[in-house]
């Protein structure tokens, strides 16, 4: 039961997130780093994908699939967690405090972590 629920909170996370980059996107044309090209369209793309994700885990004959997608998604996102760090990126206009985006990179590997254990990891018999 517990399982499920975490598997239903992650759906819900990752496709309300991934919704945001449709309703917001220039929330997060500053974090983009300088050297990707076509900011707007990796915004929608990575939109996409935390929602097809999110989605994608509520099936269980996607979950692990989904998950791994969603870990990759992770992982090629942290770069703009660490430019918002180093460049102090304000967030829709505001500026975070320092200690809030040092908190951010830890974050990411926990939701790895629980993307991993919640719809990758094998269950041992």
């Amino acid at each position: 039961m517990f399982q499920k629920i975490l598997i239903v909170v992650l759906a819900i996370f990752f496709t309300v997130a991934g919704a945001a980059h449709f309703v917001s996107p220039g929330i997060y044309l500053p974090m983009m780093p300088d050297y990707l090209p076509w900011h707007l369209a990796l915004i929608y793309a990575s939109g996409v994908a935390e929602m097809a994700g999110g989605i994608g885990i509520c099936l269980p004959k996607w979950r692990r699939l989904a998950g791994w997608g969603l870990i990759a998604l992770l992982l090629a996102v942290f770069p703009a967690n660490i430019r918002m760090l180093t460049h102090h990126v304000p967030l829709n206009g505001k500026s975070i405090p320092e200690w809030i985006l040092w908190v951010r990179l830890p974050l990411q590997a926990l939701l790895v972590a629980w993307v991993y254990l919640s719809c990758v990891r094998r269950k041992r018999a």
